[in-house]
């Protein structure tokens, strides 16, 4: 399946940045744009409008012909998110992790975006943590969005390089990576480049109306 434009949101984090080069390199994406505060490295394919977050209109009635074309896409891979202590608190933490993909996701419908793909999170529900909960909202306003196709990623813990200065993620990685044979394989770490891998196959080479990827399962 060739896909004209594809939309990435959320390109400067871990697994944006495994799902934009991903991208790129692959032949059936003939376009990738990338939305971001600050701009990136250029490439041939990449289109990388720099936006200011804070402040996009919620549809395209009176909004700038350059936004339009920003959202004007086949298909989206959403990698937004952050976390609680980057967030500051709960309310911050929403308004990014729902509040801003939903309306990036509803801006990317009204430029044509058939299919949508979400990187959420290992046991996302409405009955658990806060962060979960949250997911769990995200995974099902975008359901109900009703876009051709649905695709939800849920990883377990991210492997990523970290900053160190947060300790306690890293020895939660370095405790996985050495443990790694005992864990149960659906609460692995998972690196960036499997779940990018996942979500942009999810869109390629998937069918049906929705398809959900729980972390044993991702590639």
């Amino acid at each position: 399946m060739t896909i004209n434009r594809l939309l990435v949101l959320g390109g400067t984090g871990a697994v944006g940045t495994a799902v934009l080069k991903q991208a790129l390199e692959n032949d059936t994406i003939l376009e990738v744009i990338a939305p971001t505060r600050r701009p990136l490295p250029a490439h041939p394919k990449l289109i990388n409008p720099q936006l200011d977050f804070d402040n996009l209109p919620l549809r395209f009635d009176g909004a700038s012909l350059a936004l339009q074309q920003a959202f004007t896409c086949d298909a989206v891979i959403c990698a937004l998110g952050t976390t609680l202590k980057q967030a500051g608190s709960k309310e911050a933490f929403a308004a990014i992790d729902k509040t801003l993909v939903l309306e990036l996701a509803r801006l990317a419908q009204g430029g044509g975006a058939k299919v949508f793909a979400l990187n959420s999170s290992l046991g996302a529900s409405l009955s658990g943590s806060f962060y979960l909960r949250i997911k769990a909202e995200v995974e099902q306003a975008i359901l109900a969005m009703s876009f051709d196709r649905t695709i939800i990623v849920r990883p377990s813990l991210i492997d990523a390089k970290r900053d160190r200065s947060r300790p306690l993620e890293h020895m939660g990685l370095v405790l996985f990576r050495m443990t790694k044979p005992l864990i149960p394989r659906r609460y692995r770490a998972v690196t960036p480049e499997a779940i990018a891998r996942s979500l942009i196959n999810g869109i390629a080479l998937g069918t049906g109306k929705k398809l959900v990827v729980e972390s044993e399962s991702i590639l």
